[in-house]
């Protein structure tokens, strides 16, 4: 990890790939990290583990939902140190797609990461920090739109695109933009799917992944390689193509 990724802020930090990023960043030389999370119990376990790796650790319960608390919470944490990078994480799975969680997925996964991207960029433009990063945390999912996750595919692929764009506008004021697309992590959200997932990795290995590939300005972090084909051609198949092949599909139950 380049020494001048010091000080980070992670949502979506108490469990998958938020946990396991807040310890690989704690194990490998941060010194301030903002964590935050909607469940306390597993976020103070999470906080205990990274102080015992040397950093200085604050947790904070929030909903990314809350525009004005959000805005507020990265204020604060830019007063405490100068961030150097931050993970729009926080995501949810839709489970039934019914009126009110198709509302709270766009919610979370959609005007979360809006809530904690925008006002780190405004800090960032004040900042005269060399390490200026906006990561967000998309999915294979954001390539093509699967039938099995209308809401949650559609979600993915907004923040996605809008992070590719958000990449190359913020390049002359110095503020990397990398998105994050996995496969299978182990996460809550994969506990519960039923349906089969190939190329099924660890939090860990996943969180590894990603932090080298930021490292080094990838600026589109999507793995493991054969997923991100197959969505990709997916995506360029002509609909009744892809329709027949997705109706074949196993689907979550």
């Amino acid at each position: 990890m380049s020494s001048e990724i010091s000080n980070i802020l992670i949502t979506g930090a108490s469990s998958g790939i938020g946990e396991a990023l807040a310890e690989y960043y704690a194990q490998n030389g941060a010194k301030n990290l903002f964590l935050s999370g909607r469940n306390e119990q597993r976020l103070n376990a999470v906080t205990e583990r990274c102080r015992q790796q040397g950093a200085t650790v604050y947790p904070k319960i929030i909903n990314v939902g809350n525009k004005e608390a959000m805005a507020d919470w990265l204020a604060e944490c830019e007063n405490k140190a100068p961030l150097n990078l931050v993970i729009a994480n926080a995501g949810v799975s839709t489970g039934e797609e019914t009126p009110e969680n198709i509302y709270n997925t766009f919610e979370t996964n959609v005007f979360g990461v809006l809530n904690t991207i925008t006002p780190a960029v405004e800090n960032y433009k004040r900042s005269a920090e060399k390490r200026k990063i906006i990561a967000i945390t998309s999915s294979i999912a954001g390539y093509h739109g699967l039938p099995s996750c209308p809401s949650y595919s559609a979600t993915k692929a907004c923040v996605k695109a809008y992070g590719e764009a958000l990449r190359s506008s913020l390049l002359p004021q110095n503020i990397q933009v990398n998105i994050i697309c996995p496969g299978f992590v182990k996460s809550r959200i994969t506990d519960k799917n039923t349906c089969p997932m190939p190329f099924f990795m660890s939090a860990e290995k996943a969180a590894e992944i990603i932090a080298a590939r930021i490292d080094k300005n990838v600026g589109l972090i999507a793995f493991p390689w054969p997923m991100r084909f197959a969505t990709w051609f997916f995506s360029i198949l002509p609909n009744r193509l892809s329709d027949f092949i997705y109706a074949k599909l196993p689907h979550k139950v």
